[in-house]
């Protein structure tokens, strides 16, 4: 992770908003700056008037996914089924504030973790939909994955050592010999095709719904042009019986995809188990997606003698 201001949050609040608003943008500096009821880590957003918002990392690491965000987001949004975050105006460090931050128009509906989904297959291919477009987005020039997307559309293998402690350490509290194996797979199951753009973070609370429909997909920080098997950890973490089934069989990846996107859901679901440990009540999620990625891993995988 990156290096984080003491506060955690780089002193961001609606009064240095307003500030920064004022002093770059004044044309917008009478409209009021709130913040918004769901927000992120990696950035603080409020909103500006009724029509847009501000977006501000909270540190130095996540500064380089403004410029990525900024340059990028306008040229895929063309070819994306649904809406992403137009980008209205770029700001610079000012006001004691040290990175550059962005002005976005505000896009309508609420997160696919808070609001109601009475067809959740239907949802899925939705999801499915929009990948399969993203993917199909020209990478001419696109960034490479790398640090800049935390590894994501890169090999899981960068975390393998990672993965590999969390294993040592919670030996006895997961079926850690199959969790190896799935690890194993995923580490075997090489990427070998053109690199497509991926999003990154494909998670319920970057889907943005109205009427039960996708809608929009925001924060593409992640985001970058590899293997797009990091894409399918949804399959695990938001879905589940027949809207996995149908997100399975819309987004039309091979196995080895699912082999590789099983080892990320691993690893994320791992990490996070180990490292709330303390706090067992915090863990029941990641435990739950641990136990669907095995569940999955024993319903594909090959026959002896296959």
């Amino acid at each position: 992770m990156p290096d984080t201001p003491p506060d955690g949050r780089a002193g961001i609040d609606a009064a240095l908003v307003t500030r920064l608003i004022a002093a770059q943008f004044p044309h917008w500096r009478d409209l009021p700056v709130t913040p918004v009821e769901v927000d992120g880590w990696d950035n603080r957003t409020y909103r500006l008037g009724a029509g847009m918002t501000v977006r501000l990392p909270t540190a130095a690491g996540y500064a380089p996914a403004v410029a990525k965000e900024n340059r990028w987001l306008p040229r895929l949004a063309p070819a994306l089924p649904v809406a992403v975050p137009p980008v209205l105006a770029v700001g610079e460090p000012g006001e004691g504030y040290p990175y550059p931050w962005s002005v976005r128009g505000w896009l309508p509906g609420g997160t696919a973790d808070r609001e109601p989904i009475p067809d959740l297959p239907a949802f899925a291919v939705q999801v499915a939909d929009f990948l399969r477009a993203l993917q199909a987005c020209d990478p001419t020039g696109g960034p490479a994955a790398g640090a800049h997307s935390w590894y994501r559309g890169a090999p899981p293998a960068h975390y393998d050592a990672e993965t590999r402690r969390c294993l040592a350490a919670l030996d006895g509290e997961i079926d850690t010999a199959l969790a190896a194996e799935v690890w194993e797979a995923a580490l075997a199951a090489e990427w070998d095709g053109d690199p497509v753009w991926f999003h990154g973070d494909i998670a319920a609370g970057n889907l943005l719904v109205e009427a039960g429909r996708l809608t929009a997909v925001i924060d593409f920080g992640t985001s970058g042009v590899g293997d797009p098997a990091c894409d399918l950890v949804i399959a695990w973490t938001l879905f589940s019986g027949d809207s996995r089934e149908a997100f399975r069989r819309a987004v039309r990846r091979p196995d080895a995809d699912w082999a590789r996107a099983r080892g990320w859901a691993l690893w994320k679901s791992l990490l996070m188990t180990a490292e709330l440990r303390a706090e067992p009540n915090r863990t029941t999620s990641h435990r739950r997606v641990a136990e669907a990625v095995l569940a999955d891993h024993l319903r594909h995988r090959p026959a002896p003698g296959r």
